[in-house]
């Protein structure tokens, strides 16, 4: 090949690669990591997007020169000459992707391994209750409750994580196959039933991030969304504690305090009207009107409030959709007891 092609063809493949990396990197194609693991998958996408932008390079280099340098006159009907074919460059476009394959198989092969990996406490930091965090994460039609085994099982609709501590959350599904999805941790996760999984995220940046179910669940899948918030360690470890003391009606906690955290932390503010926790919600039924509600449905106020909570289609009020998720079944009894106390307002 003469100097002069050989100068086209890399001006063709510079021209090419260049589009194609100013598509790839002008274009917020993925958000902004959140996670050390996050970390990780970046740069498996960007290691595989720098060998195929490399790729499109070449081949459309190749492609366009020979579309202008051996095209055919209008007039010429003529068969093109018999080529053999060149061993070499058969070896050649053989091994090459057969090496690409094998890297981005061994990159991906150890960031998977590495992300999948829970970091264990130090014999320094062994007091450190915060290394590693377990989260258990229960997903249900169309709602995730979040608990935290290390504080008395306190239960929470929205997830919080310490900055930089390890996680492991414990995923469990009570119906069908859901999907944990935080798009700033980098991550994705079934949660089947019967079938313990789990996966590892360790926060790198304060904020407020979005919680998906990525995995078709019904009706309702496109409202199972929820929210993680990374705190400050100091911070999240008040909270926690405030949620131990608060669950498990510890020093400061009587019943109704401990109570109406239950009731905020589950979100149920948020679809219940109920005075007492200031909450205006109209998706389910006014909870200041439970006692007519139990006297409708013939069962004590106590037994009545209980059961709607941990099977809500056992009774349905005329008017409201049946759209409770039964989550909250695996309250803890001391939380459920809280709750049920509080609702009924100490009255049997």
């Amino acid at each position: 090949m003469r100097r002069g092609s050989i100068v086209q063809l890399v001006l063709l493949g510079v021209l090419f690669g260049g589009g194609a990396a100013a598509v790839a990197l002008l274009i917020p194609w993925l958000p902004d990591p959140a996670s050390e693991q996050a970390d990780r998958i970046d740069f498996v996408f960007w290691f595989v997007t720098t060998i195929c932008i490399a790729i499109f390079a070449l081949v459309a280099a190749v492609i366009v020169y020979s579309l202008l340098k051996f095209r055919a006159r209008p007039d010429d009907d003529s068969d093109g000459p018999p080529t053999h074919g060149h061993t070499g460059l058969e070896i050649v476009w053989t091994a090459v992707p057969a090496v690409l394959v094998t890297a981005i198989s061994i990159v991906s092969a150890v960031v998977l391994a590495r992300n999948d990996h829970l970091p264990q406490a130090s014999a320094a930091g062994a007091r450190d209750p915060l290394k590693p965090l377990i989260v258990k994460v229960t997903a249900q039609q169309f709602a995730w409750l979040f608990t935290y085994p290390a504080y008395g099982n306190a239960t929470s609709s929205t997830l919080r994580l310490p900055l930089h501590v390890p996680v492991d959350l414990k995923l469990k599904s009570l119906d069908v196959i859901h999907s944990f999805w935080v798009p700033e941790f980098g991550q994705k996760q079934d949660a089947v039933p019967g079938l313990d999984t789990h996966v590892v995220v360790t926060p790198k940046r304060l904020g407020t991030f979005p919680v998906i179910c990525t995995e078709l669940c019904g009706l309702g899948h496109a409202v199972m969304r929820s929210w993680t918030t990374v705190m400050p360690r100091a911070d999240f470890l008040t909270w926690a504690n405030k949620q131990k003391s608060a669950a498990g009606g510890g020093a400061s906690g009587s019943a109704t305090a401990s109570g109406k955290t239950v009731f905020v932390n589950n979100g149920c503010n948020g679809c219940h009207t109920f005075k007492p926790a200031g909450a205006s919600g109209t998706v389910g039924p006014d909870l200041d009107k439970l006692p007519a509600l139990a006297r409708k449905a013939g069962k004590p106020l106590d037994a009545f409030i209980r059961q709607s909570i941990v099977d809500p289609s056992a009774y349905v009020e005329p008017g409201y959709p049946n759209a409770m998720p039964g989550t909250f079944a695996s309250l803890p009894k001391e939380q459920l007891d809280a709750l049920v106390k509080y609702l009924s307002g100490g009255k049997g």
